[in-house]
């Protein structure tokens, strides 16, 4: 392929393997990619629910995902694309592809020898680490826990090699390979599950876990980077300029704690004290995500490029505008998506049920995704937030602010837990990320580089107020029909709701004048 194809968006296919998109088109096509994942994912977590139930087996599965996430999370970043981004984008702004690569290749060498050194430690303290985080567990399910976090270690290599690898599509504005690993990982899991389940048990969950984070991060992406003419070469060598700028911008993400991934972390440590706890948050955390992940998460990963540009450009004002109008677009869709979810909790939530997973687990979920459902719109406003600042190439005031308020926040999720329950956590969420955002907005606005004024707070009160006579006109709607227990009345209940949820807000929203319907069905760049 031509480096004038690679370098020209032109008209090409939105899944061309080598499209360069627009913010638009990256964010359509991450959109269209989330909202496939999410399906797969709703469909793994009933597949999970319905062989497996809620009890201590699957509270041992969801509590083995927490040590690779904090091993993750602490020597890497969490996302190692994050900070490379911007490093390969400095290079690339000064048409230097060979420096790229190199820094590209130093990074990647360098912190697999580190990720694989502490992954083999890990390894062997699993059960230290099981038996002192989850002292709520009895000894059957610690062990099992213990057992499965084995299994799921050596994933995150499989994670960050990928994240490494695809930091340099995305400084390309290439967005099809990230786009297509979220589905193999969670088909992965999947037929993992289906396929092995009789045999193994919980175990082929684990085992579709690697299988998925192998082909869908590692080898996806490295046949993406080298097909984009990546000049990969082999160096060891930790005090290589590149390695220590990027330790240096990673530095402040490893030691740091933000709120949005130690919220599941917390709420695994005290809900392990309650059989089925750890499985029916997570179940609601899952559906609560999964429009938060359709619209967020991809409008997040698809602005952290052009964000990075604009910054690099000097281009302030306008980088200003641009973090605002996404935050401020997000936030009012994500305010009208909470009150579909809130009004049609119950039937949104009742196709988990069937198997071993009850009436009662359902019910359990729906109220505790209800409590996640009032903070959608904060959880889109601050992945937003955080890739201003990992845009402007400041790495450590985030990191600061979303460790003074995860340490402020984890005694108000213990007093919230042992006074209310798990319902208690689930208020405790959503009190910390409330924090955790306005902290990162606050400081955005005094380092002048995105100020509270700007924001669309007239857009934001036309959601709001659509919003709530959605809300209630759902509400009403349902009471004049009888409830059943039955999965088809539910799915009719469910799109009965919807309707009615749609009709209101679009009406609300054009009586008001808002630019919202606009927006979304108009293809243009914000």
């Amino acid at each position: 392929m031509s480096p004038a194809t690679l370098s020209n968006p032109g008209r090409s296919s939105l899944f061309s393997l080598s499209r360069q998109h627009s913010a638009f088109s990256a964010t359509l096509l991450l959109s269209l990619s989330s909202l496939l994942s999410a399906i797969l994912g709703l469909l793994r977590v009933k597949y999970i629910a319905h062989v497996f139930g809620a009890g201590r087996i699957t509270d041992a599965y969801n509590a083995a995902f927490q040590l690779p996430d904090m091993i993750s999370y602490f020597l890497v970043g969490g996302v190692a694309s994050i900070t490379l981004v911007s490093i390969l984008n400095r290079f690339r702004e000064a048409g230097d592809e060979e420096g790229a690569d190199r820094a590209l290749s130093v990074v990647l060498v360098g912190m697999v020898v580190v990720l694989g050194t502490a992954i083999f430690l890990a390894e062997l303290l699993a059960s230290v680490y099981t038996h002192t985080f989850f002292g709520g567990f009895d000894p059957q399910t610690s062990a099992l826990c213990t057992h499965l976090t084995r299994l799921l270690l050596p994933a995150q290599l499989c994670f960050f090699a990928g994240g490494v690898l695809g930091s340099r599509l995305l400084v390309r504005k290439i967005f099809l390979y990230q786009a297509v690993t979220p589905l193999i990982y969670n088909a992965g899991i999947l037929l993992g599950g289906l396929l092995l389940a009789g045999r193994i048990g919980i175990d082929s969950l684990a085992w579709g876990v690697f299988a998925g984070a192998l082909l869908g991060s590692t080898v996806l992406n490295a046949i993406g980077a080298f097909r984009s003419g990546l000049r990969f070469s082999p160096i060891l060598n930790l005090r290589h300029p590149a390695f220590l700028e990027w330790v240096k911008l990673s530095l402040p993400l490893m030691i740091g704690v933000s709120l949005a991934m130690a919220d599941k972390w917390i709420l695994s440590h005290y809900a392990a004290s309650d059989p089925g706890g750890i499985t029916l948050l997570n179940n609601a955390k899952t559906l609560f995500t999964a429009p938060l992940t359709i619209v967020g998460a991809a409008a997040g990963a698809a602005s952290l490029p052009f964000f990075s540009k604009l910054f690099a450009q000097n281009k302030l004002y306008e980088f200003n505008a641009a973090v605002n109008g996404a935050v401020s677009r997000l936030m009012a869709f994500a305010l009208l998506t909470s009150a579909w979810m809130i009004a049609l909790a119950v039937p949104i939530v009742s196709f988990l049920k069937g198997g071993v997973y009850t009436q009662t687990d359902a019910l359990a979920t729906a109220r505790y995704f209800t409590l996640f459902a009032v903070s959608l719109a904060l959880w889109s406003a601050q992945g937003i937030y955080a890739r201003a600042f990992y845009a402007a190439r400041n790495t450590l005031v985030p990191a600061i602010s979303g460790t003074v308020v995860t340490l402020f926040s984890i005694p108000v999720y213990g007093l919230l837990f042992h006074n209310i329950g798990i319902d208690g956590l689930a208020l405790a969420s959503d009190l910390g990320i409330a924090a955790h955002t306005l902290a990162l907005a606050i400081l955005l606005h005094r380092f002048r580089l995105v100020s509270l004024a700007t924001l669309e707070w007239g857009e934001l009160a036309r959601a709001t107020l659509a919003a709530a006579l959605a809300y209630l006109g759902v509400r009403l709607t349902l009471a004049w029909l009888p409830a059943h227990s039955a999965h088809l009345w539910n799915a009719l209940l469910l799109a009965i709701g919807s309707l009615v949820w749609l009709a209101i807000c679009t009406a609300i929203l054009l009586l008001l004048r808002s630019k919202l319907p606009r927006q979304v069905l108009r293809r243009k760049t914000a």
